[in-house]
């Protein structure tokens, strides 16, 4: 079995919203994909709002990442920030997920970040416990904060 991780092309766009839908159903939130073919290149390929990997077992692709940049006041660096990393159900347990945090981590380095961040799910234990086992340690002192919709729209006082 071969793995192999290569940045994703805009033929992949479709393959990408895929797994970002089959995300959602499992994390639940089956509704909640607003994006598109056409929002998901603007993105990644025209805007470079963010980046993407796909990963191949076999020449099969069996899972994906998408990630960007974000920025530290307090070490003056840029971060990596993973925004999903997914895996097909049938290929995980396979070493796909761990080549790609691997992957990225490596690609954090070369880019002279001085973090590898992202979220989990409270609730999913697997991936925790996955995490943990890779070297990551929960921020347990922070919590995500959002504000969008109409929420957004009321802060940005548009609404």
């Amino acid at each position: 079995m071969t793995i192999t991780i290569r940045p994703a092309t805009r033929d992949d766009v479709p393959l990408i919203l895929r797994f970002v839908r089959e995300l959602a159903e499992f994390e639940r939130e089956p509704d909640a994909v607003e994006a598109t073919e056409v929002m998901l290149t603007h993105a990644l390929f025209e805007e470079k709002a963010a980046e993407a990997v796909i990963a191949e077992r076999d020449g099969v692709a069996v899972g994906f990442a998408v990630f960007f940049h974000n920025f530290s006041t307090w070490t003056g660096r840029k971060g990596l920030y993973l925004e999903d990393l997914y895996v097909t159900p049938g290929a995980r347990g396979s070493g796909v997920g761990t080549a790609l945090l691997r992957h990225l981590a490596a690609l954090a380095m070369t880019r002279d970040c001085a973090r590898f961040e992202w979220a989990v799910l409270d609730w999913n234990q697997p991936a925790i416990d996955f995490y943990t086992a890779m070297g990551a340690e929960t921020m347990g002192d922070w919590r995500i904060e959002r504000v969008a919709g109409k929420a957004l729209a009321r802060l940005a006082g548009r609404a």
